[in-house]
């Protein structure tokens, strides 16, 4: 068995696709997965499957919840490790007020082309770094005053993508630890 962490993106966000954490891991414990944990209302579940293909996770758990609930929710499946590494090159960790560190995980990487656009444009207070399939992302102003959010960075990249903030994600890692 694996520990893998499913990132849902949008539910229990201003009253929209509304999921109750009992009720979600219930719904995972139903799919055959063990050791079910849920960490706060934005769609945080770390569990543990025999399966070793992220894609295929995903795409169970997406089923289950349109099949249960009746609507679509990306969700990005990952392992404990991938979590890890993320944190780990975090390109501010010493640098920055933690509190303005959110990290935005993308479905796949995106193209070069893409990249390249986005590179070119800034705003004052925010910086990013892409590495790959997941972006660096400081807001010295908060997120919720930030330009470049979830949706600005699907738009400009083209891909899916969910974000999460440092405690979060070092949360998550806590929970796979213990």
């Amino acid at each position: 068995m694996k520990t893998y962490i499913a990132l849902l993106r949008g539910i229990n966000v201003s009253g929209q696709k509304k999921i109750k954490m009992a009720d979600l891991k219930l719904l995972f414990e139903n799919l055959s997965f063990k050791n079910v944990r849920t960490y706060i209302q934005s769609g945080n579940v770390i569990f543990d499957s025999s399966k070793s293909n992220t894609s295929e996770l995903a795409s169970l758990i997406q089923s289950g919840i349109q099949k249960d609930y009746g609507f679509e929710v990306p969700i990005l499946v990952v392992n404990s490790a991938y979590i890890n590494d993320v944190v780990k090159n975090n390109p501010w960790n010493k640098d920055k007020n933690t509190d303005q560190m959110y990290f935005t995980f993308l479905h796949e990487v995106p193209s070069e082309e893409n990249v390249e656009v986005i590179r070119k444009i800034s705003f004052p207070a925010e910086e990013f770094v892409i590495d790959k399939d997941v972006i660096y992302f400081y807001s010295a102003n908060g997120y919720g005053r930030a330009k470049m959010n979830n949706n600005y960075f699907e738009n400009k990249l083209k891909v899916k993508a969910t974000t999460r903030n440092w405690k979060t994600l070092n949360k998550i890692i806590a929970i796979t630890n213990e």
